[in-house]
């Protein structure tokens, strides 16, 4: 489904009204179409300093990620280890670790 836009049209002098002040702005003239012909992405114009810029997005990835798991506990092994506080998944996880010798 294509989303409505809610931007106006300009009438024309509104658009004349943009146009001569972007033909006014001398720090950043209009380029040209011979300009436009010779354009190429920065990535390729400048690539050393694209690469100095780039960044890993969201977490970096572990070695040995986590997995999500259904495990059936006893109601009460479950309240002891929830009743310790806040990280009982990882207090589970260290004693599993350490009974199967890891």
């Amino acid at each position: 489904m294509i989303k409505p836009s809610n931007q106006r049209h300009l009438d024309d002098d509104e658009e004349a009204e943009i146009q001569r002040l972007i033909a006014a702005d001398p720090d950043n003239p209009e380029a040209t179409d011979e300009e436009l012909v010779h354009a190429r992405p920065f990535a390729d114009a400048l690539p050393d300093l694209y690469a100095g810029i780039q960044r890993a997005r969201g977490r970096p990835k572990i070695e040995h990620p986590k997995q999500r798991v259904t495990i059936r506990l006893d109601s009460d092994v479950l309240a002891t280890y929830r009743a310790g506080g806040r990280n009982w998944q990882t207090r589970i996880n260290d004693i599993l670790r350490k009974a199967a010798g890891l």
